[in-house]
């Protein structure tokens, strides 16, 4: 398996000066980390993207797509916590829909994980998201809960506010169909009751959400101008550096 960076964007990750002066330093990072991102696409290293960044002196944070939950052992092919420790990342993401959909990946494998790494003294970026067909049934809000609550299942509120929760709503995906900010508010803020339940508002309100059902420059400002919506996971579109520096402005403001 190969570690890929990704970026979570959320209004902590860039500091802001002079409008001109920023855009071209945040234009000129953009560039060098896209081109690392595509020459380490199929490498196990995200090294030489931590250093550009520590370099730069930014406030941008490296994370890897995936981990195992086990710290060693014969476990061919997997990446373990502090491998991806080793590497610079700060977080990592779990849960993610195609790693449910494709590899067989169930809530307690999810929750294996968020604790691995909270072990590991890394911030996991839990994936939550409905099907379709749980969309049309009319059960998205109990199915994404669910979701929650088996993913932080013997976590506590000091460890739970150091996680990122990340609503991907499947039927978004290459179906024609998109999410409104409304319904993706709607999910979000389900989400945000569902954490004051386990870990109390306090921690509920601590702790990040962020939408990554196709999120773009067309439509990032509705979606960020909901209150349960603290950010956006970036997949694709973060290797455009234009229209993504246009989604970190958004968010920012």
């Amino acid at each position: 398996m190969a570690l890929m960076p990704t970026v979570a964007m959320v209004p902590t990750t860039v500091a802001t000066t002079a409008e001109a002066k920023a855009t071209t330093r945040l234009r000129a990072r953009a560039d060098r980390i896209i081109r690392l991102v595509k020459r380490l696409r199929y490498q196990s290293s995200v090294k030489p993207v931590k250093t550009v960044l520590e370099f730069d002196k930014t406030k941008i944070f490296v994370g890897a797509q995936n981990v195992y939950w086990e710290e060693a052992g014969a476990f061919t092919g997997e990446v373990s916590v502090p491998m991806i420790r080793e590497c610079g990342c700060d977080y990592c993401i779990v849960g993610h829909s195609e790693r449910r959909g494709l590899f067989g990946e169930t809530n307690e494998d999810v929750n294996k994980k968020v604790r691995a790494l909270l072990g590991g003294r890394l911030a996991p970026i839990v994936c939550v998201g409905e099907s379709l067909a749980v969309r049309d049934e009319g059960t998205t809000n109990e199915y994404v809960c669910a979701q929650v609550k088996a993913a932080f299942a013997g976590v506590d509120a000091d460890d739970a506010a150091k996680c990122v929760v990340a609503y991907e709503p499947i039927w978004a995906i290459g179906t024609g169909r998109t999410a409104t900010p409304e319904q993706a508010e709607e999910v979000c803020a389900a989400i945000r009751a569902q954490l004051a339940v386990l870990f109390g508002e306090e921690t509920a309100q601590a702790m990040r959400i962020l939408y990554g059902g196709s999120m773009n420059p067309g439509n990032v400002d509705a979606l960020v101008a909901e209150p349960d919506i603290d950010g956006g996971l970036i997949g694709g579109a973060s290797l455009k550096r234009d229209s993504f520096i246009q989604l970190v402005k958004a968010v920012m403001q």
